[in-house]
């Protein structure tokens, strides 16, 4: 298993939702609930310590490859995040997104915390600092009103372009 201990937080959203913690994680971990608030992107999780995890895009192609650090059901899931683009993880390092649910009040506090193995720039974290709000957001109101609305997030530019620096092919994205 991936040793993760010294990785660097560098992206933290902390978002308040009117739900149980056991409803928060089944939509963190269940593709029925993923495809509604990750735009049509399906989670998929062996549920256990080094289980696979692999994020479908709409047409059912693997997006995202990982391994589960952290199974702690409902309180935290810290999964490793490879993006499925050419020389990404060499360029880059290694990526892990963490979940923590805790009771507070009438509410659940969910912080999604986004790690690094080394320190990236800015225009680099960019795309996931733009997408992970929209994505939060859409969970959050797929909980609490039933309905996750279509969320309209720009092409992350200043990513693609940091990216195609540092030597990644980035299928489909802008020039």
């Amino acid at each position: 298993m991936t040793d993760v201990s010294g990785w660097v937080p560098q992206t933290v959203y902390t978002i308040y939702i009117a739900a149980p913690a056991e409803r928060v994680w089944q939509a963190l971990t269940s593709a029925e609930f993923s495809r509604d608030y990750f735009s049509g992107f399906a989670i998929e999780i062996e549920p256990r310590v080094g289980g696979a995890l692999r994020l479908l895009a709409p047409d059912g192609t693997p997006h995202i490859t990982g391994e589960v650090i952290t199974w702690d059901p409902p309180h935290k899931l810290s999964i490793t995040w490879n993006v499925g683009w050419p020389s990404l993880v060499e360029a880059l390092g290694g990526t892990v997104v963490s979940y923590t649910i805790e009771q507070a009040g009438e509410a659940v506090k969910l912080t999604m915390t986004e790690a690094h193995e080394r320190p990236l720039d800015d225009d680099i974290l960019s795309g996931g600092r733009q997408g992970w709000p929209a994505i939060l957001s859409s969970l959050k109101s797929l909980l609490e009103t039933g309905r996750a609305p279509r969320i309209a997030v720009q092409p992350p530019v200043k990513m693609i372009a940091a990216l195609r620096r540092a030597g990644v092919t980035v299928p489909g994205g802008p020039e």
